[in-house]
């Protein structure tokens, strides 16, 4: 089976410390390539998984925001144990609001969040997301289609119970945007397929940061880490971590 590939990572370089966040039902490989190219310009960094995710589809459906919200604490509880005191938080979709929320009870450096929701109106859509994650999954195992589709069916018949959950994390987050104060990214593509791309003026508008940017690329979806614009997105952040007041050099 192929996908025994999909770890978390930790690329140790320099003093200053990037944690990377996936989004839901994503991983790590999600955020591998940008955390590359940090470690290339002297970044160690860091991206955890939550619990259900980089595993069968099966997995994720039994799992809560509450245990993914955990593992994401963990991540910064690993740079600190590993003796990193300078943490920027960087997440993609749901990652960037675990990032936000992070920076309301730890010292955080910088948030930088990409195409990350303000707002769910219903679960249905994300859960035709994680349809479309068991489907590709099942494919990248080399399943056939038939037995794609039977399997599939059933984790649609399951359903997925803590997605008003998932719901629920993304209101509250939105109503304590006022609290964050941390220098802040805000990236968003023009053309996100799910999620809609206002909440970037939502975060951007209601965080209270004195240091605060917002950078729309046109030609990328929601993954924009691994899109056609991935280049221009590793560049924005590492110039962003670049700007910010590291005491470490």
């Amino acid at each position: 089976m192929r996908n025994t590939e999909i770890k978390p990572f930790f690329f140790q370089a320099g003093k200053r410390a990037v944690l990377l966040l996936h989004g839901f039902t994503g991983s790590s490989s999600d955020v591998r390539m940008l955390g590359r190219f940090l470690e290339k310009q002297g970044y160690t960094c860091h991206a955890p998984h939550y619990k259900g995710h980089g595993v069968p589809p099966e997995e994720l459906i039994g799992t809560s925001p509450d245990e993914w919200w955990e593992d994401a604490q963990k991540g910064y509880a690993t740079l600190k144990e590993a003796g990193y005191d300078e943490i920027a938080v960087v997440g993609l979709s749901l990652g960037g609001v675990f990032s936000l929320k992070l920076s309301l009870m730890q010292p955080v450096k910088g948030i930088v969040t990409m195409c990350s929701p303000m707002s769910m109106k219903t679960t249905d859509k994300m859960f035709q997301g994680v349809l479309k994650f068991a489907k590709d999954y099942k494919r990248f195992e080399g399943k056939s289609e038939p037995m794609i589709e039977q399997e599939v069916e059933a984790i649609r018949e399951k359903g997925m119970p803590s997605l008003p959950q998932l719901q629920q994390l993304i209101t509250d987050v939105r109503q304590e945007l006022d609290m964050v104060y941390a220098p802040i990214l805000v990236i968003q593509s023009k053309n996100d397929e799910i999620i809609d791309p206002h909440s970037a003026h939502i975060i951007y508008e209601d965080v209270e940061s004195l240091n605060k940017q917002i950078k729309w690329f046109e030609h990328s979806g929601h993954v924009i880490t691994l899109d056609k614009e991935k280049q221009q997105v590793h560049e924005t952040v590492y110039d962003f971590l670049q700007s910010l007041d590291w005491e470490n050099e």
